[in-house]
């Protein structure tokens, strides 16, 4: 069954429109109270969990049991788990990684996305869930100030991924199959075809996530006071 969805159509322009306008409405509603914003964070975590869970079941139920393909080893699943755990747990060490891979690899998700199902389908409609999730999820911690990124957090992400990639890119190799599209790009049109062939993909791709890691930090470069210093100060 082939998908009628249509890159850069009126319903992908709208759906790309609706995740950011989403987060800010929260994070404004979450900014009224702690106890709003601790609400909204966990209502928000485990609606993405819930959400992931009933995806792996649909699609043990629809094709069984396929190992080595089908397997939660993409990049965007790494960021999915990562937002879940960052929303349930406020923990710097999860947010950071969540924030930049989440960002900059969802996006690049939802701006071409992979579908092979009619736009009104459940394959479909959670792929735009799942993936504006995790976006929203990064900026919803960022914008309503219950998360921000330190000094040198886009470094560390990006250990984060190569670790990740070093792990799937093993399990590549052992199976023969093309997790994060380690092994040969994507059918479908994305910003990888701009950066030549294998591996040559990789290395641009390497180089494109720092700049937009080093981009999405300009906003943090500087450390957050310390309440508790400045009011001793006084």
């Amino acid at each position: 069954m082939q998908t009628d969805f249509v890159l850069f159509g009126r319903a992908h322009l709208l759906i790309m429109a609706a995740i950011p306008v989403t987060a800010a409405l929260l994070a404004w509603a979450a900014r009224w109270s702690a106890v709003a914003a601790r609400r909204i964070r966990l209502s928000m975590g485990w609606f993405l969990l819930v959400n992931e869970l009933v995806w792996y079941g649909y699609k043990y139920a629809t094709e069984g049991n396929r190992f080595p393909e089908g397997l939660p080893l993409q990049l965007c699943d790494l960021t999915l788990w990562l937002a879940v755990l960052s929303l349930l747990t406020l923990n710097r060490w999860l947010c950071e990684p969540a924030f930049f891979l989440g960002i900059a690899g969802a996006s690049m998700a939802v701006l071409t996305p992979e579908l092979w199902r009619p736009m009104l389908s459940y394959p479909t409609i959670y792929f735009f869930v799942a993936h504006g999730g995790v976006i929203g999820a990064a900026l919803f911690l960022v914008w309503s100030r219950q998360a921000r990124p330190a000094p040198g957090a886009a470094w560390r992400a990006l250990i984060v991924v190569n670790l990740w990639a070093a792990v799937v890119g093993t399990f590549n190799t052992r199976f023969g199959t093309n997790y994060m599209y380690l092994c040969h790009k994507p059918q479908a049109a994305s910003a990888l075809d701009a950066m030549g062939e294998w591996p040559w993909y990789i290395i641009g791709g390497e180089v494109v996530a720092l700049c937009i890691f080093l981009l999405l930090g300009l906003p943090f470069r500087r450390r957050t006071p310390d309440p508790r210093k400045t009011a001793a100060s006084h």
